[in-house]
Order: C-alpha cells, then structure tokens, then sequence
C-alpha cells in the first residue's frame, strides 16, 4: 500500500502538497500535485576488478565450492602473489559421481571468464580443477576427454588473458596425454600433478593417493608455479 505524508503547512493559506512515493526497486514514483514523475535510481555500485582471478573446479562429489584442493591452491596463490590483488572464483556445476557434468562446467567457467574480462580488462586468470573439475579445465581449453558430456570453449581471443593452468589428478591422463602434451595453446602455461598410483590419473590401484595433493604438497607447489607464470607475464 502506499504510503502518504504531509509536508509542513502553507503559512500563506495555501492547500498543503501531498507527496505520494512507490517503491519501485532503486527507483522511486513521486507524485507532487497530481503529476507523476520517476526519481532518478541510486547508482550502481562500481565494479572490483583484481589482478588476478583465480577460477576453480572441485573434485566429484564435494560441496559447491573451491574444494578441498581448491580451497589451500587458492589461498597459496594469493600468498604467493601478496603484491597483487587475487579474487577467486568456484566454477558452478554438479560434480555428479558419473562424471557427467564436467561439460556444463566448463560453460559455467567460461562463462565466468568472459564476463570477467569484459568488465576488467586489466584482470588475467589462473585456471585449476581437481579430479572432475580437471576435465571441466580440459574441455574449456577444446581439449577433447572421454566423460563430461559438451561443453563450452575459451574463445581463442581470451587465451592471452589465462596466465597460468594448474590441474591435479587429471583424467586425461588415463588417455596418456596431459595439458602439457595436448595443447600446443596453453600447453607452455600448464601444470599436470598425477600422484604415482592415482587411479583416477595414471592407472594406479592406490584411491588414497588421489586424496593427497594438498598434504603431499602438490596444491602449494602448484601455487609457486601459476604465480611464477604470473609473475614472468
């Protein structure tokens, strides 16, 4: 209902004016002695465009989020790169246990670039995944993988703008082939950790040491060398 309020009385005898305001989200409706007219809207708050923007896939099965690799290579980077700014970013998508979604979060992650990039220019992009989201990383770089279904690609115009890829327990392994060897675009910027026993990555019959790249401290040197790629660019 709308709201209705006086303003002070005339001391000349005047009628008093009635102001009559509708919200209408940041917008407002004044009505001052029957004409209508729109106040102008608050103004948008401005943009915060970093330095580097770090965008991550977790691994199956973990809550939306940067991961539990995700999370500590994050944090690492930033440490790295204390003279610069750092966001970060989760890509969104369902981390499904039969390795379907991989596809639609590769369109979430460039999604997420373009977007980026458009409102800041000056911003450039460190890419991870672990496990799953390591495929979402592959085939946002066209990299064709076995799982994961279609997704989106990286328009070639942006591939100056990924400063660094970081990947952990990559299947593309299990195609014998890395970041490194498959991209002749991205392949100098990347880096492929595969633990010795990995099923997941390199054939391996040891599930535990899929769950050890933060603790064997892969995720930290993984860090050192995005901000290194950072760093020299």
């Amino acid at each position: 209902m709308p709201t209705t309020s006086h303003s002070p009385v005339d001391r000349t005898g005047a009628t008093p004016v009635r102001r009559r305001r509708f919200g209408l989200g940041a917008a407002a409706v004044a009505v001052v002695g029957g004409l209508v007219g729109v106040l102008p809207a608050a103004p948008a708050s401005a943009v915060t465009c970093s330095s580097i923007d770090v965008v991550f896939a977790r691994g199956t099965g973990e809550r939306q989020g940067l991961g539990s690799v995700g999370g500590p290579f994050t944090s690492d980077v930033t440490s790295d790169l204390s003279g610069r700014s750092v966001s970060s970013y989760a890509v969104v998508y369902a981390a499904a246990t039969n390795q379907s979604s991989a596809g639609a979060g590769s369109t979430d992650l460039v999604n997420h670039v373009q977007s980026v990039a458009a409102s800041c220019p000056g911003t450039r992009f460190v890419l991870g995944g672990y496990s799953q989201g390591a495929t979402v990383v592959d085939k946002a770089l066209g990299l064709q993988t076995t799982t994961g279904g279609a997704g989106t690609v990286l328009p070639s115009a942006l591939a100056p703008k990924v400063a660094a890829i970081v990947v952990f327990g990559n299947p593309l392994g299990l195609q014998r082939q890395t970041i490194e060897t498959a991209s002749a675009t991205y392949g100098a910027r990347a880096k492929s950790y595969c633990n010795t026993g990995d099923p997941v990555c390199g054939n391996g019959n040891n599930f535990a040491a899929h769950l050890q790249y933060v603790s064997n401290g892969s995720a930290a040197a993984g860090a050192q060398f995005a901000a290194t790629k950072v760093t020299a660019g």
